[in-house]
């Protein structure tokens, strides 16, 4: 049997690990079917193919002890496959995030797999050398790598596994995103016909796509960054080597700046002018990503971050910090002003995670 056959029937087996029962009661089990209540973290092992790194098991049991329900796995295709060579799967690398998903269930945390970088496009530089949007090739081989998931964990219910198809979807045309979105979800419902699906709206996560609302169990995703001063202050892929507008011991939350008053009115305001369209029209909105870059001074990151989760709450959206291990996130985030904690060998920000504690219910 050829490789490319192999991979085809992947799953067809099955893995002994994700068809184990899930941890915690029935009404646990309930909640995770449920996006309005998903609270949890991104986990960046293979967002990169830079810096490969196995999932650890002790992050997921750690994540359900503190009381959090959802893993966001953003993966970048280069750690399995090469450009152009989309049907050439590294089984070893699948095989990790098998283990993933396995863990999520053992721990009750509902897992959502995304496409970082596909086959054909990454908001992130370098450039895909092919366009999903205008290169059939591509198409053909995001769809193809997108089956093989959907294969591999059929088996695996729906409240314990999404997919997120791609991430941030810069300014294109709509119909150019929903053509791409219809071919993808053909291909998992293909072998997976209920398994949730996540979207990220366009404009980089800003606004929705809102002609696909004939599609069942679909969820599309916002982001929580906004205004992008407070949460990526001086962050180099952002704002390079620009002078920012005042000084880091001036930035403040709230926030007054180029003539605009910035407070949780202004996001709540901003998010409701992107998604209620598609709100009303019966859609759900979940944020794939949020969170504030360790260059901002550490009380006004909770204070943003606290009104961020008060506007979240309000509208009744789970949600995502961008990361667990990082610069966003509550372990080891490198920030110079935190009186950190040691926490089995890493530097926990006990203050963040109390903050977002407060949140998950």
């Amino acid at each position: 049997m050829e490789r490319r056959d192999f991979l085809r029937m992947a799953g067809m087996t099955g893995i002994g690990l994700l068809l184990q029962p899930a941890a915690g009661s029935t009404l646990m089990a309930r909640r995770k079917a449920d996006p309005a209540r998903w609270r949890g973290f991104n986990l960046l092992n293979y967002f990169t193919a830079g810096y490969p790194e196995p999932f650890s098991e002790a992050e997921f049991q750690w994540m359900a002890q503190w009381g959090f329900n959802f893993v966001r796995l953003p993966l970048s295709y280069w750690n399995w496959s090469r450009p152009g060579e989309y049907y050439e799967m590294d089984e070893k690398v699948l095989e990790d995030i098998d283990r993933a998903v396995g863990w999520g269930r053992k721990y009750g945390l509902h897992i959502c797999i995304n496409l970082h970088r596909a086959p054909g496009y990454c908001v992130n530089p370098p450039a895909e050398p092919q366009s999903i949007f205008t290169d059939k090739e591509a198409l053909d081989g995001c769809a193809y790598q997108w089956g093989v998931f959907a294969r591999r964990y059929r088996r695996v219910p729906a409240r314990w596994l999404s997919f997120n198809l791609l991430n941030e979807v810069a300014r294109i045309p709509d119909a150019d995103y929903e053509r791409v979105v219809r071919r993808l979800v053909e291909e998992i419902r293909q072998a997976s016909p209920r398994r949730p699906i996540m979207i990220d709206g366009l404009e980089w996560g800003g606004r929705p796509l809102l002609s696909v609302g004939d599609i069942p169990d679909i969820v599309q995703c916002g982001r929580g960054y906004q205004p992008m001063l407070v949460s990526h202050y001086a962050a180099s892929w952002v704002f390079g080597d620009k002078p920012m507008t005042f000084p880091r011991e001036q930035l403040r939350w709230p926030l007054d700046a180029d003539g605009q008053h910035y407070d949780r009115q202004w996001l709540a305001d901003m998010q409701s002018r992107s998604w209620t369209p598609l709100e009303r029209a019966g859609g759900r909105v979940f944020i794939g990503e949020f969170g504030c870059h360790n260059r901002t001074p550490h009380p006004v990151a909770l204070a943003w971050l606290r009104d961020n989760l008060e506007v979240f709450r309000l509208k009744r959206w789970g949600w995502a910090l961008w990361n667990l291990r990082g610069s966003f996130g509550i372990l080891d985030s490198g920030r110079d002003d935190v009186e950190y904690e040691d926490f089995h060998g890493h530097r926990l920000d006990r203050k963040m995670l109390d903050l977002l504690r407060q949140y998950i219910e």
